[in-house]
C-alpha cells in the first residue's frame, strides 16, 4: 500500500507547475528544478511555450526521493532515485540494503556499548568501605583469577565478548596518571597496542614536556577500559574510536547514559524514517510501472 497523495497538489488534475510540487514539502521551485537537473526525479514534459510540465509520477517521485534523504541520507537518497529512473531496481535496492544493514550494526554497537557502560559503572559486589574506594571500572584480571568470575558471554549480533564484567569488584581508579607500562598492565595488553589505539584516535592522553612520555589520566583510564571491553567483544578500531569521542563529550556515566539514550531514540527515528521512505518509493516504482494515459 503505497502513500495516499495530498490533495493540496492536485488543483490542476493530472498536470501541475513547480510551484504544486514545491508547496507540499515546503521547498522553493529552483530546488524543484535543480532535482529534475540532477536526475532525482524524471524530466518534466514542456508546453509549447515551453513551461514545465509535472504529473502524478513526478510527485510521487519528489515524495519518494525527500523520504529517501530523510531515512538514508543525501547520498544514498540519489543513488537510489538514479537507478531508479534508469531502471535499474537492483542497483536501487542495494543502496537501500546497505543503509538498512548499517542501521542494523549501528543498534548492535549500541547495545554492546550500553552493555560495557552498565559494567562500567556499577558499583562493587564488596561491602561499604570497598565502595567508598571504588570508581565504578571493573576488574579485568582473568576469571581464573579472581572469585565469581562471570561466565562468557556474546555481545549483540553474534559478536563473541570474553567476559564481560557482571558484579565483579571494581578496580581502584589511578590517583596519579599511569605511564604506558602500568596502564598495560593494568589491561593485560600490550604497550604497542595502546599506542596503537592512540593512533586511532581512541586514546588520547597527555605527554611530558620534557620526556616525551605518556601520562594516562583516569578518565584516559575509563576510555580505555571501555575499549578494552569493545574490542574483545569484536569492534575493529574505526568503530570504537567514534563511541569514545561519545563518551568523553558526555561529561560523566549519568550524562553517558542519557546519551545513550538520546543515540537509541534518534537510531529508532531513523529505522521509522526508513519504513516511511520504503512505502514512498514503492509508490514511486508502481506509479512508474502503470500506464498513464497523460503521457506524464
Amino acid at each position: 500500500m503505497g502513500v495516499k497523495p495530498q490533495t493540496e497538489v492536485q488543483v490542476e488534475g493530472r498536470r501541475y507547475r513547480p510551484v504544486h510540487l514545491a508547496r507540499e514539502h515546503g521547498i522553493s521551485t529552483q530546488a524543484v528544478r535543480n532535482y529534475e537537473r540532477d536526475g532525482l526525479i524524471p524530466p518534466a514534459a514542456r508546453t509549447a511555450a515551453g513551461h514545465r510540465v509535472y504529473s502524478a509520477v513526478h510527485l510521487c517521485a519528489l515524495r519518494a526521493f525527500l523520504a529517501l534523504v530523510a531515512a538514508h541520507g543525501h547520498a544514498t537518497g540519489a543513488e537510489v532515485m538514479r537507478a531508479a529512473g534508469r531502471g535499474d531496481l537492483d542497483t536501487a535496492l542495494r543502496a537501500v540494503d546497505r543503509s538498512h544493514a548499517q542501521l542494523l550494526r549501528d543498534r548492535e554497537t549500541l547495545d554492546a556499548v550500553e552493555a560495557a557502560v552498565e559494567a562500567l559503572g556499577r558499583g562493587p559486589a564488596a561491602g561499604p568501605s570497598s565502595r567508598r574506594s571504588t570508581a565504578g571500572l571493573p576488574d579485568h584480571r582473568p576469571a581464573s583469577r579472581r572469585p565469581g568470575g562471570p561466565p562468557a558471554s556474546r555481545l549483540p549480533g553474534g559478536s563473541p565478548a570474553s567476559r564481560l564484567p557482571s558484579g565483579s569488584p571494581a578496580s581502584r581508579l589511578p590517583e596519579r596518571p599511569l605511564s604506558i607500562g602500568h596502564l598495560a598492565h593494568r589491561l593485560g595488553v600490550s604497550p604497542a597496542t595502546l599506542r596503537k589505539w592512540e593512533r586511532a584516535g581512541i586514546l588520547l592522553p597527555r605527554r611530558d614536556a620534557g620526556t616525551g612520555h605518556r601520562h594516562y589520566t583516569a578518565a584516559d583510564v575509563r576510555d580505555a577500559e571501555l575499549a578494552h571491553m569493545l574490542r574483545r567483544g569484536g569492534y575493529p578500531l574505526g568503530h570504537i574510536a567514534p563511541v569514545i569521542d561519545q563518551v568523553r563529550g558526555a561529561g560523566g556515566h549519568e550524562p553517558l547514559v542519557r546519551s545513550l539514550h538520546d543515540w537509541r531514540r534518534r537510531l529508532t527515528g531513523r529505522g521509522r524514517a526508513m519504513l516511511t521512505a520504503a512505502a514512498a518509493l514503492a509508490e514511486y516504482l508502481g506509479a512508474c510501472e502503470a500506464p498513464r494515459p497523460d503521457g506524464g
